[in-house]
């Protein structure tokens, strides 16, 4: 947890300033007392209007300059631990932005969004604690026994029997809900999990008429951690009847050892009241220790799940000498040699043996059934994960050699789910080029077909996308993320199946766009669909992990078993609307 405090530098003089006038506050409230035993044993009892407004107006003044110090302090405390959240959770997503797919897939997505909220937000209370707590509550409790014994140091004894049995209290309910605390943090990891799959899968899960299955699911894992909490709230809760409990046994102790001492004449009651105030400040003062020891244990767990993601070495980074992209005409565009890839270093090879050769400006591609390692092959081109053995190389260059910005910015990528994102469709159009034209967009619009829909909308390009593009029908916003991919005129375009959802016409007439209108890019596509890869210079046919095939469509007819059968497979009215991209 200290190592994290590094992100609150910035805010130094308000961590300072904060403490220092809850010292003053602190030092007047334990003054208090003392004054109002003298302004009702030497004022009120002997009469003394001049002595009761001298102490009343005192006591007041100090009031006043306590309550002054509490809202600086309060004001310091917002200012650092709001502050040094924002700068915490700016470092945090830089360092979860910069993670390879491999970091991503180790942990998890909900439990990224709960360390990135839940978690920091758990900083960020135990940093407000800090400044206006932690010097405050020891100090009361010590000081209100020092006082109690300046007072009287014969009844100041009853402190000595508080304050062990407060302690025994403290460390039974302690000992039974620290670690309960952190059962509550993995439980609220399960239910992020479980209410983003259900937000994210809403329409499959009424498309199969899960709702309820899922309802009570849900229920399940809400019951689970409303119980954790539910206990953990009912130790908790423990320590306010048993504070009381003690602290009015010793309030009735100092009451009926102090009034036979004020019968006797060895104290007064103004003394006996400030006892009573002092046991008060003591008890309640230890009370905020004890809550102050939960906030600091949940913080701490919560530390060190950040600390986790900080300490994470990512995968994928720039060598020290990474160099710019730059095309090369003579060397090849695409070049796999004897590559293989396994997700997990214990794990079976999810690509075993692969090579092949694209130059520039052809198109090749992929098929194969599912699971045979497609999306896998594809991902390693534009390096979101490195392969275990052998070579990726880009225009003659290793793509660990390439800078990483400066290699993803000349490989359009289309993902098999399209991404869009809140705000207008030029804004999203421009994350492939921040600083195209109107011009820029309306070409990538055309070529992937998307220029008439776009151009129909009563904003055109300037249309808002609600999230995740809801508002555009399937094939819509496919052609938008293929649009947004096209914007750059990449030297490299990939498509992840992208053409899935897209229908027979649109789909050639795409391929016919791509081929005319961005001759030197070179395309890869996967795609489950032959007639869209039928006129591609050359086909792979992924099964296993393995190539089971590589060649043209024609040669794979004859000399693969496993792309013929997929070929016949589809459907005779599939095939006639084949036409070749590049040959047409």
């Amino acid at each position: 947890m200290i190592a994290l405090l590094r992100y609150a530098k910035k805010y130094r003089l308000q961590m300072i300033i904060g403490p220092f006038f809850k010292f003053i506050e602190a030092v007047f409230e334990l003054f208090l007392p003392l004054l109002m035993a003298k302004l009702i044993d030497q004022g009120i009892n002997k009469g003394d209007t001049a002595y009761i407004y001298k102490m009343g107006g005192l006591m007041l003044v100090m009031s006043i300059i306590g309550l002054m110090s509490v809202f600086i302090c309060q004001y310091s405390a917002s200012i650092a631990s709001q502050g040094f959240g924002t700068e915490l959770r700016n470092e945090l997503m830089k360092k979860i932005n910069s993670f390879s797919h491999k970091e991503i897939d180790q942990f998890g997505t909900s439990t990224l969004i709960t360390r990135a909220t839940n978690d920091i937000n758990q900083m960020q209370l135990a940093l407000a604690m800090l400044i206006r707590l932690v010097i405050r509550a020891p100090f009361l409790s010590i000081g209100s026994v020092i006082m109690a014994i300046y007072v009287s140091p014969k009844l100041a004894l009853v402190f000595a029997i508080l304050l062990p049995l407060f302690c025994v209290i403290l460390y039974f309910i302690m000992t039974k809900t620290i670690p309960l605390y952190k059962t509550v943090q993995k439980k609220v990891d399960r239910l992020t999990q479980v209410v983003g799959e259900n937000l994210s899968g809403v329409r499959v899960i009424r498309a199969f008429a899960r709702g309820n299955k899922e309802k009570e699911r849900a229920e399940e894992v809400s019951d689970d951690l409303a119980k954790s909490y539910i206990r953990v709230a009912n130790l908790s809760a423990l320590m306010t009847p048993a504070t009381s409990f003690i602290m009015n046994g010793g309030i009735m102790i100092i009451l009926y050892v102090g009034g036979f001492q004020v019968n006797t004449g060895s104290m007064q009651q103004g003394e006996v009241l400030a006892l009573i105030n002092y046991v008060m400040q003591m008890l309640l003062a230890l009370i905020i220790v004890a809550n102050l020891v939960v906030i600091f244990t949940k913080a701490t767990a919560s530390a060190a799940r950040i600390n986790e993601i900080f300490d994470t070495e990512v995968a994928i980074v720039n060598l020290e000498n990474s160099r710019s992209f730059a095309l090369t005409s003579s060397q090849p565009a695409i070049q796999f040699t004897n590559v293989d890839f396994k997700y997990a270093e214990a794990g079976a090879n999810s690509l075993e043996k692969i090579n092949f050769t694209l130059n520039p400006g052809k198109i090749i591609g992929i098929t194969g059934p599912t699971g045979s390692g497609k999306s896998s092959l594809i991902n390693l081109i534009p390096r979101f994960y490195d392969a275990t053995v052998g070579t990726v190389s880009i225009y003659g260059t290793d793509v660990k050699e390439f800078d990483l910005a400066s290699l993803r910015q000349q490989i359009g990528y289309v993902p098999q789910s399209s991404s869009l994102f809140t705000g207008s469709i030029a804004e999203n159009l421009r994350w492939g080029k921040p600083d195209a034209t109107d011009a820029d967009l309306q070409m990538a619009l055309e070529i992937a077909q998307s220029a008439e829909f776009v151009n129909g909308l009563k904003d055109g390009i300037h249309s808002q996308v609600h999230e995740g593009g809801k508002n555009f029908s399937g094939g819509q916003r496919q052609r938008l993320t293929i649009a947004r991919a096209l914007v750059a005129q990449p030297a490299i375009l990939i498509m992840d199946d992208s053409l899935s959802a897209l229908d027979y016409q649109t789909d050639l007439n795409l391929r016919r766009a791509l081929a005319s209108r961005l001759k030197n890019t070179t395309v890869v596509i996967v795609s489950q669909r032959i007639s869209s890869i039928q006129a591609a210079d050359e086909i792979l046919v992924l099964n296993d992990g393995k190539l089971a095939g590589k060649g043209t469509h024609s040669d794979l007819l004859v000399s693969c078993d496993m792309y013929r059968q997929i070929y016949e497979s589809q459907s005779d009215t599939d095939s006639e609307h084949d036409g070749g991209a590049k040959n047409e």
